[in-house]
């Protein structure tokens, strides 16, 4: 990372790790090679317009925060019930609350 600023390198792994996949596992759902994704996390290559926005799609953020013009992550709950949408306020706020 530069200047404490994530890359779309960083972003990438970052986000599929809090999921839990591996890199195979994104490659199967985008239909590449685990070789590709492992090559945009090394920083060594980036995604085509059409893949980020499949990846933004995945992980639920913006285009806009994977490419560094958003500094927060933005989620997206259109699919998601008022109770929980309130039920991942309580815990961003649990989070918030404990970084004291």
């Amino acid at each position: 990372m530069e200047h404490g600023l994530f890359t779309i390198a960083d972003k990438i792994k970052a986000l599929r790790e809090q999921l839990g996949m591996t890199q195979a596992d994104l490659a199967k759902k985008l239909g590449l090679t685990r070789s590709g994704v492992n090559g945009w996390e090394m920083g060594l290559s980036v995604p085509s317009t059409p893949l980020l926005v499949e990846i933004s799609k995945t992980f639920y953020v913006s285009t806009d925060y994977l490419l560094g013009l958003e500094q927060g992550a933005t989620l997206k709950i259109d699919n998601l019930s008022d109770k929980e949408v309130a039920v991942l306020a309580d815990i961003i706020h649990c989070f918030r609350m404990n970084r004291g």
